[in-house]
């Protein structure tokens, strides 16, 4: 039997069956303890003040693309898009009492993000996380399952917004979700199979009542872990979700409906003006559909876009122009060590021109980067007496030959 000094005094868990047991002056607390508590007072006092939550600043359109332009360059469509989907998503929050009232109500628009990998959709995602002033976390779809199946039920992505939000529910009622990797729960197939698709349609259906707008009962903890805790309920009528998938494959598709859409000689004129390089500038909810997409997911993600594949033009601007850029994260890192460093623009052409050949896209410009300049990044700072450090074409073409890039077959 163990002593009463070595229990909670709330719960009367035993010090073994904790993560710490907290000692006061004649009791005792455990974490779990803690957390719950902390949950009653945020409860409270959400309940008490209506505006415990911090208020937002409603942005115009333009000034949000105007923000995302310092971050991410290019994809000027999927910007506005998201622009508008944002701004609509304040002033449907800030209408709400209004709406009651009235005999419209607006509903919101999720959006889906499509585009290849290394495009910008979660770093769009990340930079209007910078500058919204409400909750907003990233989710990812492919650890998602069925409930009763190993992995993550869908309200573990609520459990992580509450947990940005402070557990403030209010607060995380007003947030927006970034759900990535959404193609990966595409229904594998439209044959009936003898296992249960648990991480494909099981999952879609399971996110329709969260798009949708409903009431959930979300654990703060995780599901699985702890099914002893307390549920909390969330309304996701008020969140906005955005979603981003690669889509590998879907360009054969719209190839496939805008070829079959085209029957006749009136129409050669109109299949010469598709852009064949650049086909998903031409998706629709029917190529998302014919994906893998069930119809009532789609119909839930009105609001679709694409982002564009990356040119070597747009490649070049953003290893230099956005704020935090890759060559301004390595001039800081330098600078730590009082090195000043600097990069001729031969030498910024040819990282760029290796990540085209590469087809690494713009997470492939770090690769590069990393490679070549892992050396002086080892040997420098131990040298006091080196204070500048110019990176040009023969000084790259040099590293590049030491590293095991240079083997890789040009595609």
């Amino acid at each position: 039997m163990a002593k009463l000094a070595d229990r909670c005094s709330f719960c009367g868990r035993e010090k073994r069956d904790t993560n710490m047991l907290i000692a006061g002056l004649n009791a005792h607390i455990c974490d779990y303890c803690v957390l719950q508590a902390q949950i009653i007072l945020q409860e409270e006092s959400t309940s008490k003040d209506p505006k415990y939550f911090p208020d937002y600043t409603l942005l115009k359109p333009a000034e949000i693309k105007k923000y995302l332009d310092q971050y991410v360059i290019g994809q000027d469509e999927a910007k506005k898009i998201l622009s508008v989907a944002v701004y609509n998503h304040y002033k449907r929050l800030s209408h709400v009492k209004k709406a009651k009232e009235e005999e419209v109500e607006i509903d919101k628009s999720n959006i889906i993000l499509v585009g290849e990998t290394g495009t910008g959709k979660t770093l769009l995602a990340r930079s209007i996380a910078k500058m919204l002033n409400v909750p907003f976390c990233i989710a990812d779809a492919t650890v998602l399952t069925e409930a009763g199946y190993v992995g993550e039920d869908v309200e573990s992505i609520l459990s992580r917004l509450l947990q940005v939000a402070d557990y403030n529910v209010e607060s995380a009622e007003r947030g927006i979700v970034f759900i990535d990797e959404i193609d990966k729960i595409a229904r594998k197939s439209d044959n009936p199979s003898i296992t249960r698709d648990v991480s494909g349609e099981g999952v879609q259906q399971a996110l329709l009542k969260l798009l949708e707008g409903a009431v959930v009962n979300v654990p703060p903890q995780g599901g699985r872990k702890h099914p002893e805790q307390k549920m909390i309920q969330i309304n996701t009528q008020n969140i906005l979700f955005i979603t981003g998938g690669a889509f590998d494959g879907i360009e054969k598709k719209i190839g496939a409906r805008l070829q079959t859409n085209m029957i006749g000689y009136s129409t050669s004129k109109e299949r010469d003006i598709i852009d064949k390089e650049n086909l998903l500038q031409y998706v629709s909810p029917v190529d998302l559909k014919s994906y893998g997409l069930i119809p009532e997911l789609v119909g839930r993600l009105p609001v679709v876009t694409f982002l564009q594949s990356l040119d070597r033009n747009t490649l070049r601007r953003i290893l230099t122009e956005p704020k935090n850029s890759l060559i301004r994260q390595y001039i800081k890192l330098f600078e730590m060590d009082n090195i000043k460093l600097s990069f001729d623009d031969d030498a910024l052409d040819f990282i760029v021109d290796k990540s085209v050949s590469f087809k690494l896209g713009a997470r492939g410009l770090r690769s590069i980067l990393e490679a070549m300049m892992t050396e002086a990044m080892f040997e420098l700072p131990s040298k006091s007496n080196v204070k500048h450090l110019k990176v040009d074409l023969s000084f790259l073409e040099e590293r590049f030959q030491k590293t095991n890039l240079s083997r890789l077959k040009v595609a």
